[in-house]
């Protein structure tokens, strides 16, 4: 193999492996896109806390995927009366991310 088919290859390769390598959410990001006006750590508040959040979705391998959506989109029903708006300004990424991290608020 030629040098230059080798480095395109590396690159291709380390390319895929950093998109695919989630970045850290962090209470800042729930900040920033507003989760806190109705989620608490560990208390309700107009939706659930993120720890009964973590609770219910714990062990469901595609609790990042679904979480993400509803993040995005929205969704109603699933904790009561009071539906969750949909966050359009929550990038795919972002939604992904705040997922990923709010699994980990465990009590």
């Amino acid at each position: 193999m030629r040098p230059s088919a080798v480095l395109l290859c590396t690159a291709a390769t380390l390319g895929s492996a950093l998109a695919m390598a989630p970045a850290a959410a962090s209470p800042e990001l729930a900040q920033a896109r507003l989760c806190v006006a109705c989620h608490g750590v560990s208390e309700k508040k107009i939706g659930p806390s993120y720890q009964a959040i973590a609770a219910r979705y714990a062990g469901q391998p595609d609790a990042v995927a679904r979480m993400a959506e509803k993040i995005r989109r929205g969704s109603s029903g699933a904790w009561g009366a009071v539906p969750m708006p949909a966050n359009p300004k929550v990038t795919p990424d972002e939604a992904r991310q705040l997922a990923a991290w709010l699994l980990v608020q465990k009590k």
